[in-house]
């Protein structure tokens, strides 16, 4: 049964759509924090911003709204392909 609370889409700014990327990858707040060289509270700060705006509770439940929504890619599911500007390129290559 799908879950009526995943009705809206959400903005998120670039950063927290990079940290999107990276909850839903498994890693810590503190992972997180070290791998973009920020602190741990900053992490705790953006990811508290985007539970609030995706009207979401956890982290699980923050990552099923994100494949709904296609803010994030895993393992090749929910990828967006767009066609690349050069004629000599392949078509349909993942976005990174």
């Amino acid at each position: 049964m799908a879950s009526s609370k995943f009705h809206t889409p959400a903005s998120l700014s670039s950063r927290e759509t990079q940290i999107l990327d990276l909850v839903a990858t498994g890693l810590t707040n503190l992972e997180i924090a070290e791998q973009l060289e920020i602190s741990k509270r900053t992490v705790d700060n953006h990811i508290s911003n985007i539970l609030t705006k995706t009207k979401t509770e956890n982290r699980v439940e923050l990552v099923r709204w994100a494949l709904k929504w296609g803010k994030i890619c895993l393992n090749e599911v929910n990828c967006c392909y767009l066609p690349l500007a050069s004629a000599s390129s392949p078509i349909n290559e993942p976005v990174s």
